[in-house]
């Protein structure tokens, strides 16, 4: 193990907290700075390594909101379960994608996850209730004692997981940054249960596209740097669960907005000018 690896340990910590604070997994945060200090490594390899580190991001993570009864298991399983197709997909088609392409792709999608995120950092209010035939109503009491109670349809949740399974897979983001949004914007979830729910998804979808690699060898190129990120997220994303009950996360996400912003024009220069 190089000294510089060592680095991975406190930047593991950074992603595990930021990531789990918002439900994100922080994939998103982590692949474009391993684009960035590793230009010469393939896509395949970049996004497992992230992939693998988003599992253990959100195993961590599901463990602190599980005991803070804020996960919705049932509508986590369905949705979990359709992104399973697109998660394979995705790690599949990692491989065939040149390391230009996937450059640029990355870096669209971070500057248009910063327009989200600068532009609608507090979504709390979410989208107005739907009612009518295929409305469900769920009930949660967390273990401060609020009760959550929100109504949606799971049909369009399932539509949504299958490309947040895909891409996210494909990408190594892991798909919270997807599938937050959606859970609040479309389906009218409160903020917490989503970034809760958001992380029980994204442990089933990040194992599926963690065993493809695996089973393809892809992997093992990235072990060592897997393992010291993994004990970095785990540590962090029980920071960021405990965080997540004290502050309010619209300054923080628009900052990390802002940033992701400045990445991807940095990613999109560097892919345009070879």
């Amino acid at each position: 193990m190089m000294p510089s690896d060592l680095l991975l340990l406190p930047l593991g910590v950074l992603v595990g907290a930021l990531g789990t604070l918002i439900g994100a997994g922080g994939g998103f945060i982590l692949v474009p700075l391993l684009l960035l200090l590793k230009p010469g490594e393939s896509p395949e390899t970049i996004t497992s390594v992230s992939l693998a580190v988003v599992f253990f991001n959100a195993l961590s993570g599901s463990l602190a909101y599980a005991r803070m009864r804020r996960i919705d298991y049932r509508s986590g399983l369905l949705f979990a379960a359709a992104t399973v197709p697109g998660a394979i997909a995705g790690a599949l088609a990692t491989s065939r994608i040149p390391r230009r392409a996937f450059d640029i792709l990355f870096g669209c999608l971070m500057i248009a996850l910063s327009f989200l995120l600068v532009a609608r950092p507090e979504p709390e209010r979410g989208a107005a209730a739907p009612t009518g035939p295929g409305v469900v109503t769920r009930r949660i009491v967390d273990r401060d004692g609020r009760a959550h109670e929100f109504s949606f349809r799971p049909s369009v949740g399932v539509l949504f997981s299958l490309g947040a399974g895909f891409l996210s897979s494909l990408l190594g983001i892991g798909g919270g940054v997807i599938h937050v949004p959606a859970l609040v914007h479309v389906l009218s979830f409160p903020v917490h249960i989503a970034t809760a729910t958001s992380q029980f998804v994204l442990l089933v979808m990040a194992l599926v596209g963690t065993g493809v690699h695996v089973a393809d060898g892809t992997l093992s190129q990235g072990a060592g740097q897997t393992g010291i990120l993994a004990a970095g997220v785990i540590a962090g994303a029980q920071l960021g669960a405990v965080l997540s009950r004290r502050l309010n996360g619209a300054r923080i996400v628009r900052t990390l907005g802002t940033a992701l912003g400045l990445v991807g024009v940095r990613i999109l220069i560097a892919a345009l000018r070879v």
